[in-house]
């Protein structure tokens, strides 16, 4: 019996991000570009990662670090794909968080910017 998964829904985001090997000493730099439960696509050029290597994320949301394992599960030159790996309940809330919060964020602009469009054409009626 052949079982195809589904790639969670991905949310679009721009965040900055460090994260180390677990190996190195000194943390490297990348952007989020998007994420989902399940994972993230990992802007960053120039770079030597593995596949089925391990990383430790650290970004901050809403002034607070917040921190992430995750494993390489592909890579091309744009970045690379990343599979989180919660340790816990807690990992698993800081990725729900970030979603939630990058999702409010995008409303927040879009009825700001509603308000905008509507003054704009109450004006003009």
């Amino acid at each position: 019996m052949e079982t195809h998964l589904s790639p969670a829904p991905r949310t679009p985001l721009h965040l900055s991000v460090s994260f180390r090997r677990s190996y190195a000493r000194i943390d490297a730099m990348g952007n989020l570009k998007n994420i989902s439960l399940s994972g993230a696509f990992l802007e960053i050029s120039e770079h030597d990662l593995r596949v089925d290597e391990k990383i430790n994320l650290t970004f901050i949301v809403a002034q607070r670090e917040r921190k992430i394992t995750a494993q390489i599960v592909w890579k091309n030159s744009l970045g690379a794909g990343l599979r989180f790996m919660p340790q816990n309940n807690r990992d698993v809330q800081i990725v729900d968080d970030l979603i939630y919060y990058v999702e409010t964020k995008r409303m927040g602009h879009r009825e700001i910017l509603g308000g905008i469009l509507d003054g704009i054409l109450k004006k003009a009626s």
